[in-house]
């Protein structure tokens, strides 16, 4: 079991059974779908082809959170250093002469002087007025708008709501349709995540925060506390912040998470030339390298993936690349930072102890929520984990921990006994992810009450449970 995670955004190019089953063999753990693009009859069909397709991988629908982008363009408008460019939030206009904007209320959010950047900062133009609806620009360099490219304000306050009209009816429709996490853009506090979490008003979809500007970082302690995983959009990042820094903050940010046992995903252009070409460069092999060793759960492909010429390939690269370095690796990586003296935090330690002194070749986590599936994985074990839960939307999400495959079944955990955890055993073997050779750890919570988490601790060969529970196929 690959120790890493690949989450593979689905769009034009992928959204096809065939191109599902191809990435799957590649190496895909997560499909995520991208709420700013298409429609929600898109996004619907496309969430009920995976789960047809992929039953148990879990699908990542990021909402499009407060993220600007250039309207629909009926022509792509190519402009010199110097030029005048006019960007506007009247709806009426398609680029021939004003180029339209996704947020309303930008003109009242800008000033002359302001900077304004789009397509991943790639293209920068600074504000000389603003008229009515109108925010008059000069472009600093050469380039061309394309249809739903990204603007970024860098230093902007914007005067949204924190969660918009539109976020909360795609977050019903995600909810509804049964994604297993939902990506929070632009997350500023744990503020803004208990306000999705309260309109989601259960356990999953769990929230993934993405951190994507200065001011997540500024609240990052929090923010990954109140999130169930983090992603960090180097994108955004990058235009809000400065480039010369993305390195850096991407490490801060995969130590936050690795103390807070939560699991991180790094994403934007990381086989970027894959988009055209079926070969990466020698630079984008580095990144995956050390996104790996700076400790990431998991490892984003978007255009990649969703628009590009080689999507399978891509995956397949990146999982080599992954797997290589995670190999090589062995462990080695300080996962002791942030370890309290909590019961849940010490069984972790025993567990990553036990799985180096003995031969153990497979971890069984019990658990419903997932808490002990998480604080294993954290501890970055050799041996493949099993987090088996009686809640299958559950199950589904404990496949984007590093590590960990999420099993469901059919039956009541009981909290005056025991007797489920030898039954969980039973059916991993019945299912074939045990075999009768194997020894297992299995870690659980024994008579819980409120607030206790993973209290037991056992090992077990397979073979002596079957002969002596009398287990028969």
């Amino acid at each position: 079991m690959s120790q890493v995670k690949i989450v593979a955004t689905i769009g034009p190019k992928t959204n096809k059974p065939s191109v599902v089953r191809a990435l799957l063999a590649a190496g895909m753990n997560v499909a995520r779908l991208n709420g700013a693009h298409a429609d929600l009859d898109w996004h619907g069909a496309a969430i009920a082809m995976l789960r047809k397709v992929a039953p148990e991988v879990p699908i990542l629908f990021d909402l499009p959170g407060r993220k600007i982008r250039v309207g629909k363009l009926a022509s792509q408008p190519r402009f010199r250093a110097g030029d005048r460019i006019v960007f506007t939030t009247d709806g009426d206009h398609d680029g021939r002469e004003k180029i339209p904007v996704t947020y309303t209320g930008l003109h009242k959010d800008l000033k002359a002087g302001d900077i304004v950047l789009a397509d991943d900062g790639t293209l920068r133009f600074t504000v000389t007025a603003v008229e009515r609806r109108d925010i008059v620009c000069r472009a600093e360099h050469a380039g061309m708008l394309k249809s739903g490219k990204g603007i970024n304000l860098p230093g902007t306050v914007l005067k949204t709501e924190i969660v918009s009209k539109r976020d909360r009816r795609m977050l019903e429709f995600a909810w509804k349709a049964g994604v297993d996490y939902i990506g929070v853009s632009f997350v500023e506090s744990a503020a803004h995540v208990k306000a999705v979490r309260d309109l989601v008003g259960k356990p999953c979809p769990r929230i993934v925060a993405k951190v994507e500007n200065q001011t997540a970082l500024n609240h990052l302690q929090e923010v990954v506390e109140a999130a169930d995983a983090v992603m960090i959009d180097r994108g955004d990042l990058s235009s809000e912040t400065t480039v010369e820094t993305i390195a850096l903050l991407q490490k801060r940010v995969l130590k936050a998470a690795r103390q807070a046992a939560k699991p991180a995903i790094v994403a934007t252009e990381m086989l970027h030339s894959m988009v055209e070409n079926p070969f990466p460069t020698k630079a984008e092999v580095t990144d995956i390298s050390n996104a790996v060793l700076d400790g990431a759960s998991a490892l984003m492909l978007s255009g990649e993936a969703a628009v590009g010429k080689f999507p399978a390939q891509a995956v397949a690269l990146m999982r080599r690349v992954a797997d290589t370095v995670t190999l090589d690796l062995q462990g080695s990586l300080d996962r002791e930072n942030g370890v309290s003296d909590s019961i849940p935090q010490a069984m972790g330690e025993a567990i990553a102890l036990l799985c180096r002194k003995l031969p153990v070749t497979k971890i069984v986590a019990i658990t419903i929520s997932g808490y002990a599936a998480r604080m294993v994985a954290a501890r970055g074990p050799r041996q493949p984990i099993l987090a088996v839960s009686n809640d299958a939307s559950a199950a589904r999400s404990f496949n984007l921990l590093p590590g960990t495959e999420g099993v469901c079944v059919d039956f009541r955990f009981s909290q005056t006994s025991t007797d489920h955890i030898p039954k969980c055993l039973e059916e991993l073997w019945r299912r074939g992810k045990l075999a009768e050779s194997d020894l297992v750890l299995v870690t659980s919570v024994g008579y819980p009450k409120s607030g206790n988490r993973m209290n037991l601790l056992q090992t077990h060969r397979v073979g002596d449970l079957k002969e002596s529970l009398g287990w028969a196929q």
